[in-house]
């Protein structure tokens, strides 16, 4: 259920109303939008049923939610969310943000560098693997807290939002000593437990689609963090997998315009992934950005023939670059900033 707030109504008004949801067993979560305070309600239907929620002080109306996703769901926040990520850098506020780095972490020095390239083009968050969950066990599997110490240490000397993937959730709170964002990967989007897990962290989370779910799924499974109390969510198309076999995944550009139909939470594209070849991703990324995207992830590697992790998919520091002054002449002429 959603409790639409009166324009007029008290803050003792609505400590009281919260204080019933929690005697009652519900689970309430409060969102200030520009005109209305709305309170969304989860608990058992049969008490939300029973319970006169319309007869509460300050109440003005009380609407049912029809999506499964009730938190994330346009009903529940009729305004785009907008996530604070740290050090000055918003998503969600009109701009399109990049996000950029290697795969994997591999050394300070590298990771220094690439940062650094990255940074002269106006990139404020740098991505960085430290774990890399790989399809073969033989594969590089990342340098662990290694890897997060170096992005730590790299991302404060050049005054860089952080992000990097958590796997497991015995790790969580390691990983968000380090790191500004947490990342779920997508062969993780329904490891429930994991979103639990994140779900009691108050870090901006970015969550990817699975490579075979569909947009309910993904959105269901954002739907675990918000409902353990983190609203911080931004999510990630990535690609799909389909019959295609050129691409690495298949780009869904479609849901870049659904979701923002769906949902109020920010929403940002991986070309990277999807292309899975580094000269596609240009043009997968000027795509996003024109089917309105808040952001962008990009592989960039300094040396791609020698990196440990998806060298193929990396852009060239002078490749990334081009991109940039490319999204910048879009970016303007689409009424947007970068």
């Amino acid at each position: 259920m959603i409790i639409v707030l009166k324009p007029d109504v008290t803050q003792e008004q609505k400590d009281y109303i919260i204080e019933r949801m929690h005697k009652l067993g519900l689970s309430p979560h409060v969102s200030r939008g520009v005109e209305r305070t709305i309170i969304g309600v989860i608990g058992p239907e049969d008490v939300l049923r029973v319970t006169p929620l319309e007869a509460f002080p300050g109440v003005e109306k009380v609407l049912p939610v029809l999506a499964p996703y009730r938190l994330v769901s346009r009903e529940f926040k009729a305004e785009d969310s907008i996530i604070d990520l740290g050090k000055d850098v918003k998503i969600g506020a009109g701009k399109v943000v990049v996000i950029a780095g290697p795969c994997a972490i591999e050394s300070p020095t590298l990771l220094r560098e690439i940062a650094s390239q990255v940074k002269k083009e106006g990139v404020m968050v740098l991505r960085g693997g430290a774990f890399k969950p790989r399809t073969s066990p033989y594969s590089f599997q990342g340098l662990g807290q290694e890897a997060l110490e170096y992005l730590k240490q790299v991302g404060d000397e050049l005054g860089m939002v952080t992000v990097t993937e958590v796997m497991d959730p015995r790790d969580v709170k390691m990983v968000a000593r380090y790191a500004d964002i947490l990342q779920i990967g997508a062969r993780n989007m329904q490891n429930f437990n994991l979103l639990r897990e994140v779900g009691e962290t108050q870090k901006p989370i970015l969550l990817k689609r699975g490579m075979s779910s569909t947009i309910k799924e993904w959105l269901m499974s954002a739907e675990y963090i918000l409902s353990g109390g983190n609203f911080n969510v931004i999510l990630c198309e990535r690609g799909i997998r389909t019959f295609e076999d050129f691409t690495r995944s298949t780009l869904d550009v479609s849901a870049i315009p659904a979701v923002k139909y769906l949902s109020h939470l920010p929403i940002v594209v991986d070309p990277s992934h999807a292309a899975g070849k580094w000269n596609l991703v240009p043009a997968l990324s000027r795509a996003a950005v024109a089917a309105g995207c808040d952001g962008l992830i990009i592989e960039v590697h300094s040396h791609p023939e020698e990196a440990f992790s998806d060298g193929v998919q990396s852009l060239l520091p002078e490749k990334f670059t081009q991109l940039m002054q490319e999204l910048r002449i879009l970016i303007k002429a689409i009424g947007r900033k970068i």
